[in-house]
């Protein structure tokens, strides 16, 4: 159970760092329709017998780089654009997922996590975070205005690819700890309740990260003393945080 909640932490810190961008650039959406697109890709790994992780990133890594392509020809929206990959992959995943693993890809099983599945989930947490970090004053002046990231010459299509990329890769990494149906609350919920809290954008991200290490540790231990699945239990703290959060809200 170490590993499981060693990498939920991981996890949870990614996806809640990354979400409070997400809350910022109006995308707050995106992270759970993209936690859907990730199932065919885990639906093909099983079939061919490869780590679940790789195929769900292939699969959205693939999504979203034709959805940053569509957009940047067709000026449609980020949000339209995932719901249409959204559709598609969750019903050809429904089809091409065995049904005994149906259910442990749409709600996770951190449980049982293997070292090497930990191992992934904090190194490529630990390349997000720098990654972010090191992305994130081009980030915050895109999502302020497009003119005016492009008038300090701010690479604007390189920065949002390699977000997209980022979330991707996050909620490929998050399918293991609460599964693809979830994984969007994973990213959101320590996001908005940081929101609540904070006033500005360095105490929102850092909270969010916070408030998604807590509700990893939080609620893995719950699910480990009452044996009850992990991945709900995560979810269910999380958006406990951010009914708390609404009584501390800042103006």
């Amino acid at each position: 159970m170490l590993l499981g909640i060693t990498t939920s932490v991981f996890v949870g810190v990614a996806a809640g760092y990354l979400g409070s961008f997400m809350v910022l650039r109006r995308m707050a959406l995106v992270g759970d329709a993209l936690s859907h697109v990730a199932l065919p890709g885990i639906a093909l790994a099983l079939l061919f017998n490869v780590n679940p992780f790789l195929g769900a990133f292939f699969f959205l890594f693939i999504a979203v780089v034709a959805i940053w392509a569509i957009e940047e020809k067709t000026n449609l929206p980020t949000e339209a654009l995932v719901g249409v990959f959204f559709t598609f992959s969750l019903a050809i995943g429904v089809l091409l997922t065995p049904e005994p693993e149906l259910l442990e890809a749409l709600f996770g099983d951190v449980s049982d996590v293997a070292f090497f599945d930990a191992l992934l989930a904090v190194v490529f947490s630990l390349l997000i975070l720098s990654t972010a970090f090191w992305l994130e004053k081009d980030l915050l002046i895109s999502t302020i205005s497009r003119d005016l990231a492009e008038s300090a010459k701010v690479k604007v299509k390189r920065s949002n690819l390699l977000f997209l990329l980022l979330v991707a890769l996050v909620v490929a990494l998050g399918v293991k700890v609460v599964g693809t149906l979830l994984m969007g609350a994973l990213v959101i919920l320590p996001a908005v309740a940081a929101r609540n809290m904070a006033l500005r954008f360095r105490g929102f991200s850092l909270l969010s990260a916070a408030f998604g290490a807590l509700s990893a540790v939080l609620g893995g231990g719950i699910a480990a003393v009452y044996n009850l699945p992990p991945g709900p239990i995560i979810v269910l703290v999380a958006a406990a945080f951010f009914f708390v959060s609404l009584a501390f809200r800042r103006a």
